[in-house]
């Protein structure tokens, strides 16, 4: 599924928040950002982060220490 602006919407994280993979100046970005619609398009906002591929490969290994840590809190709560 792609948005307006042609970005592939990966994952749809609530009803103003996706995960998008897009190219802009001609790197391929990894987008978490909000949305909001003007004039019948969803258009971003500031409101968000963009990761490089390599940033995201980055991030990608770290998820089962994120992950870890979140069980472990959780169970506190």
């Amino acid at each position: 599924e792609f948005d307006d602006n042609g970005d592939l919407i990966l994952c749809r994280l609530s009803k103003n928040r996706r995960v998008t993979l897009q190219e802009f100046k001609g790197k391929t970005l990894v987008s978490i950002r909000e949305y909001y619609f003007k004039d019948g398009k969803e258009l971003p906002t500031s409101k968000g982060m963009s990761m490089t591929v390599e940033q995201w490969e980055t991030f990608s290994k770290s998820v089962p220490a994120i992950e870890d840590a979140v069980k472990t809190l959780g169970e506190s709560d």
